[in-house]
């Protein structure tokens, strides 16, 4: 007598969850990029911690990387805000609401561009939250130009050749007194997921800097049926694009090793797993290995920096009160007449 086997029941976790449940929307990303890989990870992490979506907040700005918040914890709340401006909107609501766990969601050109000075500014008040740089050094919305963290000589198929220097922004966040910085590839899922643990660990600012490389603006072909030649020869009817699907771009490698990782364009980058002696703990160090590693044209990867010591947040030096602001009342929140009157005589 045949036997049929049972189906195997949905893995939960300690809030009673399964993993669809910290899903968002379907990606309307491109095929094979790695800014899906970082959401699946996310998704993987809040599951497996028994993070409790409702008390998430993403943020966002603009660009690529800030549609991602659409694609996980659909059960959250979120804020996508113009561009470059996301962290001090984060700035806002993390402080009105200390209870909430901040997640933000950006991308090198909204953060080390036009968000740069929000940046540096997030920065040194350490707002507790997580931010994440999706880093593929191109504008991607606005048809692939080079972003801030593009390497000089770096080709592109429609901007042509960089010529200027990169921003580092790990180094700028070390520089600027982040606590928590951190490097790693969209296609090594097990070091990313990893440090996003370490990261929502972590008392204060942790930056996750993720190289997640592009699919869509590394086509060279020079046939006339490329993707370039028709855009030269075409008499266009309506603004549409089709990009073709390409396989996502994974590796697996070793604490201190180094690998070359080929690209979808036949480009090449160096990947360096940080070895397990390396002590992200100093500073000066950590600066020194980042410029190491740029003069050796190579990524990094791993926690290059942790401040365990300096864990006051933004909460701290503003003296704040454990409860939340949005929780307290409006007599609470509301000054006294003799309280005004005495803030405005100390002013005259």
């Amino acid at each position: 007598m045949a036997t049929t086997k049972a189906t195997p029941k949905p893995k939960i976790n300690l809030l009673g969850f399964e993993q669809g449940e910290y899903k968002g929307a379907p990606s309307t990303l491109c095929p094979g990029c790695g800014h899906d890989s970082i959401s699946s990870r996310i998704v993987s992490v809040c599951f497996e911690l028994g993070v409790q979506p409702y008390q998430v907040a993403k943020f966002s700005g603009i660009g690529c990387s800030s549609k991602t918040p659409a694609y996980f914890l659909g059960r959250s709340h979120g804020f996508n805000s113009v561009h470059g401006r996301m962290p001090s909107v984060a700035t806002g609501a993390i402080v009105t609401n200390r209870n909430l766990i901040g997640l933000a969601v950006s991308g090198d050109g909204d953060t080390g561009s036009i968000g740069m000075g929000q940046f540096k500014h997030l920065v040194r008040r350490n707002v507790p939250m997580v931010y994440i740089v999706e880093n593929n050094g191109v504008y991607g919305l606005t048809k692939g130009q080079f972003s801030a963290t593009a390497d000089i000589g770096q080709k592109l198929k429609y901007a042509g050749l960089n010529e200027l220097p990169p921003i580092d922004l790990c180094a700028e966040a070390i520089i600027g007194g982040a606590t928590f910085v951190a490097r790693s590839f969209a296609g090594d899922p097990r070091q990313v997921e990893a440090l996003m643990k370490a990261a929502l660990s972590h008392r204060g600012l942790a930056v996750l800097d993720i190289i997640s490389p592009c699919v869509t603006f590394n086509n060279h072909e020079d046939s006339t049926k490329s993707y370039a030649y028709g855009k030269e020869h075409e008499e266009r009817l309506h603004d549409m694009t089709f990009i073709r699907a390409q396989e996502e771009i994974t590796v697996d490698y070793e604490e201190g090793e180094a690998i070359p990782v080929k690209m979808h364009d036949g480009s090449t980058i160096v990947l360096k797993k940080l070895e397990n002696e390396y002590d992200p703990t100093n500073r000066v160090a950590a600066l020194s290995r980042l410029d190491a590693a740029r003069e050796n044209q190579e990524f990094i990867t791993g926690l290059i920096y942790v401040n365990q010591n300096n864990n006051r947040t933004i909460h701290d030096l503003l003296h704040m009160d454990e409860q939340p602001l949005s929780q307290l009342s409006d007599e609470q929140l509301r000054p006294s007449k003799e309280a005004l009157e005495s803030v405005l005589a100390d002013l005259y």
